[in-house]
């Protein structure tokens, strides 16, 4: 049996995924059915050729997704987000409830306008 991180089609798998793309579109993209490329993806070892046009599809050569690991992607992700937005000690540089109050008064001021706009087509109908 093969070594997981040997498996070609587990791997095809990761690269449509992280692509956001669905076996449907894959399979339609290559002429033949999901079936298929679900079986693609359940084997350890694919035609090279069939390999080569998947890649094509994915937009990476076949020698990418042979070297494709998890590791690597993650290792990429950590290294390149270390601006901390989404730490846990982010700070504001605005006062939410300041922004909810803001938000709450442009609701009133609307709703005092479809009021008025409101009052001035019944006094429009009432006088014809």
């Amino acid at each position: 049996m093969a070594e997981p991180t040997l498996h070609i089609g587990r791997k095809i798998s990761k690269v449509r995924e992280l692509k956001g793309m669905k076996q449907e579109t894959l399979a339609s993209e290559l002429g033949i059915s999901q079936q298929a490329v679900s079986k693609i993806e359940q084997s350890a070892d694919v035609d090279g050729e069939a390999l080569e046009k998947i890649a094509k599809i994915l937009g990476l050569s076949s020698e990418a997704i042979k070297n494709f690991s998890e590791e690597a992607v993650f290792n990429i992700i950590g290294n390149t987000y270390h601006d901390n937005s989404a730490s846990l000690n982010y700070q504001c540089s605005f006062n939410p409830i300041d922004k909810i109050v803001d938000l709450y008064n442009e609701k009133v001021a609307l709703l005092e306008r479809l009021l008025q706009a409101e009052k001035e087509k019944n006094e429009l109908i009432k006088s014809k």
